[in-house]
């Protein structure tokens, strides 16, 4: 069998359990208030009745939409034009049970109506009926405010539950709060350790760069100062030597000037010298002087 038919099947299933016992209630809801001892011996109370007949006319509406969603999958036109007419059929129905329900409710009231009065006749009459009566009125009465207390106090024990489950509710989401914070404060620590071990390592290792560059300095200077030393030892060296030369030159010249004034006073030819002279230097006068660096 096709699956869409066999869910057709279960809806009309479905159907029928749910009107019968709407219908059911419905004659319940009718028949509410006849009997004087009805409210106190029945099980369901008039609204508890309407609010059944209420869920069993949303299910019949749930089930119309759902063969409405089925009828048109059916595998044949027959099929088809059956769940429609079905669908029609059952939309009477519903309107009828609605209809039932009104009706219904109305005749509950009219027999509670006509039961109250009924009482309080029997209520002002004379008579040892009478008397049973307003004592069983009495006795009602005293058990009903009993219930209404008993009621009240499990109302106010509810409601204080209800204010105590708020009250640890909050308290948990307090404690989850909390412990999101220390996790998050946790691992910002976490973070900022990680931050502080590579910030030490970048100290030490810029400490260490520093000695090396005071090294460095120091070396370079000491080494700096040594060629300076080197280079103005040699310029000293150089500078006596030439004065030395200079001075020499200049003594042969005027050792030279000196002979030839004799030799013109005393008639001696130029081409005589003396052995104190100092020999002719064959470096010329305005030579530049070298340096060896």
């Amino acid at each position: 069998m096709d699956r869409v038919v066999e869910e057709v099947e279960k809806t009309k299933k479905e159907w029928d359990e749910a009107y019968t016992k709407t219908q059911e209630y419905i004659k319940e809801i009718q028949e509410y208030g006849k009997s004087p001892m009805e409210e106190t011996k029945s099980k369901n109370s008039l609204p508890r009745l309407n609010g059944l007949v209420q869920d069993g006319l949303s299910l019949l509406n749930s089930l119309q939409f759902n063969l409405d969603l089925l009828a048109p999958q059916l595998p044949t036109d027959e099929e088809v034009q059956s769940a429609k007419a079905l669908l029609e059929a059952w939309k009477s129905q519903y309107q009828s049970l609605r209809l039932s329900l009104r009706n219904a409710n109305l005749q509950a009231k009219d027999n509670m109506r006509k039961t109250a009065q009924k009482e309080r006749e029997l209520l002002l009459g004379g008579g040892e009926e009478s008397t049973i009566r307003r004592r069983n009125l009495q006795t009602k009465a005293g058990m009903t405010s009993a219930a209404e207390s008993i009621t009240e106090s499990l109302r106010r024990t509810r409601q204080l539950m209800v204010q105590e489950v708020e009250r640890s509710t909050s308290t948990l989401m307090t404690f989850e709060e909390s412990t999101g914070v220390l996790g998050k404060a946790e691992s910002e620590y976490k973070g900022h350790r990680s931050l502080l071990m590579r910030t030490r390592n970048l100290l030490s290792t810029m400490q260490r760069q520093d000695v090396i560059d005071r090294v460095i300095l120091i070396v370079g200077f000491v080494l700096f100062s040594c060629a300076v030393l080197y280079v103005v030892s040699k310029r000293i060296g150089i500078l006596r030597l030439q004065r030395t030369v200079t001075a020499a030159i200049r003594a042969g010249m005027a050792g030279k000037a000196d002979v030839a004034h004799k030799a013109v006073e005393d008639g001696i030819n130029h081409a005589q010298t003396h052995d104190n002279v100092v020999p002719k230097v064959g470096i010329p006068l305005q030579q530049p002087m070298h340096d060896e660096l």
